[in-house]
């Protein structure tokens, strides 16, 4: 249900922004503007976007939770898409996503809302002590038969 009010309410605030806004300035600074936002944006998005995979692999890496940084990476993905959808409302929400602290109180406030059971950052698995410990057992069957080749052997094959 929310998802359907924002799908009518976002396109309702976009185009009333574009009409104040376009009557103040005109079109073509409200053009311009819609335009410098969009470029801006996708330079901004791809320098935190690389900042921020950098920070997801050194968490992997050191094997701590690697929450923060996936969902940092997940709004900044989103963000970009806010930027390069057309109007001044979806800007505002994209910018303000790009700002560090405004990310860190919105995953405060999601973690808030999600209980996790259990995390663990490495495999309990245990491996064979001796490679000659496994035994593979299996059948075979030779498909290969009495054939013979339709075509001279390429230089990729041995015989």
């Amino acid at each position: 249900m929310w998802l359907l009010l924002a799908f009518i309410a976002v396109p309702m605030i976009e185009i009333a922004l574009f009409i104040q806004v376009g009557g103040i300035i005109g079109i073509w600074w409200t053009l311009l503007i819609v335009l410098t936002t969009a470029v801006a944006g996708s330079y901004l998005v791809r320098q935190q976007g690389l900042r921020e995979l950098g920070k997801l692999q050194q968490s992997f890496s050191e094997m701590h939770d690697p929450s923060e940084p996936l969902a940092n990476g997940a709004m900044i993905l989103f963000s970009g898409a806010l930027l390069l959808t057309p109007g001044f409302f979806t800007d505002i929400v994209g910018l303000s996503l790009l700002v560090p602290k405004v990310r860190k109180a919105a995953y405060v406030w999601g973690r808030s809302k999600v209980k996790v059971a259990t995390f663990s950052a490495g495999g309990t698995q245990q491996r064979p002590q001796h490679p000659q410990d496994q035994v593979i057992d299996g059948d075979f069957q030779d498909v290969t038969g009495d054939k013979k080749p339709t075509h001279p052997p390429s230089g990729w094959t041995q015989h």
